[in-house]
């Protein structure tokens, strides 16, 4: 039986992001960005926020743990707030305290519907830069589909 999805946002830090995205590649899950990428551009002292959207299991990879997959409003260090996804082990999202009020989920969400994707902030900053920007290792955009 397939666990019921939680209908809930959690928020996390940037450490705490950052041990996530461990666990999703040490499990090789599928939708995550790289850690060396997000320790590269997250705000360090942000707040993050994961929304399971999606119940996945690999049917064709029965070794594969079922997973949530999340859509994350990632805070970067230009002060923007960002969509990425991320796949979470059930366990690992229960574990993530529950602090954040209906009103503050709802404007999370909310933010999340109007993000724009990594993939489009990475390409704006490369176009607004000429490069990368000041400061950071710019990781090319083919790294990101790993």
């Amino acid at each position: 039986m397939t666990p019921t999805l939680p209908r809930t946002v959690r928020a996390v830090d940037t450490a705490q992001l950052l041990d996530l995205a461990q666990e999703a590649a040490m499990h090789s899950f599928s939708q995550r960005l790289p850690v060396d990428w997000l320790r590269d551009h997250l705000a360090a002292e942000a707040t993050h926020y994961l929304f399971p959207t999606l119940v996945q299991r690999l049917t064709h990879r029965p070794e594969m743990p079922l997973q949530w997959r999340c859509q994350q409003l990632l805070t970067v260090s230009t002060g923007e707030q960002i969509l990425g996804l991320l796949d979470v082990l059930p366990d690992t999202f229960d574990k993530i305290p529950e602090t954040l009020d209906t009103a503050s989920k709802k404007d999370v969400v909310s933010r999340i519907e109007r993000a724009v994707s990594v993939r489009e902030w990475v390409e704006r900053m490369a176009a607004d830069a000429g490069s990368c920007p000041p400061g950071q290792r710019c990781i090319p955009l083919d790294s990101l589909r790993k």
